[in-house]
């Protein structure tokens, strides 16, 4: 984890002054997040000389603020020095407008991987980097399995068409839809027993994104997916970012295909054979979801010794062409700006 030049001994030869960090909407989101030094202490932060507050009434002497997935600006005069970060989760197609904000921010915080601070919602890290073997998994995930697909899903109007998507891949192959579109039921108060079914029972489950934007993945594929003992399918980023994002031969994409009947038939195929139905299992074992602990990073970047940056042009960044689209990312010219 980066360390500023210097910094220890800084540390070690005076009272290093902490750097302040205010959220400027409060802990919503961050309900569990302690205030003060604690987090900073708690996870043994190579550089932990910060401290989170929410106290507005601190926004002038602040080093840095916090505004999560929105921007009201702020009342006080800005000092030169203060830092400005945009934290976003949910991506351009569901966040608000930028258009109007150029040379305010100076750092980004979010799923991106070209944000200043990553904040992925997951990361997965492989024990060994040159592990190249194709020894099999112990168990055999298909053993017992008598239902094909499994799709937990609540939002039927999703921009990129995923609803309509599923009902013609449901030609050809078996599908349980679960909530609000389908005819099943699953309701998050029994969410542990769903899971456990869909471990118990189902093959394959749709990790499909409401939105098909760059770098979006969320725990519809890293808890609901790769959590479970279940081949995701997904829907949303780039084929190229699940890529990056993902342990290898752990998912497929649907843009593999020319659509969903030859979807169906690969499907098909991997539940009449056990051997490369487990084939996409293989990566468990060979790493593990670590903790990016974005707080601790933070803090690191802010004890280092540059000039922050200022998006002159934030919405280009965040919501520019080319950045999400209503259909395939294999059709470019379909591609639509937010």
């Amino acid at each position: 984890m980066y360390v500023p030049p210097g910094y220890a001994a800084f540390r070690n030869a005076t009272r290093a002054p902490l750097k302040r960090i205010l959220l400027y909407f409060g802990r919503k989101g961050w309900s569990d997040l302690p205030m003060g030094r604690e987090v900073f202490i708690r996870d043994q932060c190579p550089v932990d000389t910060c401290e989170i507050t929410v106290d507005l009434k601190k926004a002038v002497t602040a080093d840095l603020i916090l505004f999560k997935d929105k921007f009201i600006s702020p009342t006080h005069q800005r000092s030169p020095r203060q830092i400005w970060l945009l934290f976003l989760l949910e991506c351009p197609l569901h966040t608000q407008s930028f258009a109007d904000m150029s040379g305010l921010f100076n750092w980004t915080a979010s799923y991106r991987h070209d944000s200043d601070v990553v904040a992925p919602y997951e990361k997965f890290v492989p024990y060994d980097e040159d592990d190249n073997s194709d020894s099999m998994p112990a168990r055999n995930y298909a053993a017992g399995k008598t239902r094909k697909i499994a799709w937990f899903v609540s939002n039927c109007a999703a921009r990129n068409r995923r609803l309509q998507y599923v009902r013609e891949l449901a030609q050809h192959i078996q599908v349980d839809m679960f909530g609000k579109c389908g005819p099943r039921r699953c309701p998050r108060s029994t969410a542990g027993r769903c899971f456990r079914m869909l471990d118990r029972e189902y093959k394959f489950y749709l990790a499909f994104e409401n939105s098909n934007c760059r770098d979006y993945i969320t725990e519809k594929f890293f808890i609901n997916g790769l959590g479970h003992d279940v081949i995701p399918i997904v829907m949303g980023a780039r084929p190229e970012d699940y890529a990056r994002a993902s342990p290898p031969n752990s998912y497929i994409h649907v843009e593999e295909f020319a659509g969903p009947a030859e979807l169906a038939r690969y499907l098909h195929l991997l539940d009449s054979n056990d051997t490369l139905y487990n084939s996409y299992f293989q990566w468990k074992n060979r790493g593990e979801f670590i903790n990016t602990r974005f707080w601790c990073r933070l803090c690191a970047l802010l004890h280092a010794p540059v000039v922050p940056k200022v998006y002159t042009d934030i919405h280009t960044w965040w919501a520019g062409k080319g950045t999400c689209t209503k259909n395939e990312w294999r059709r470019p010219e379909t591609s639509s700006t937010p």
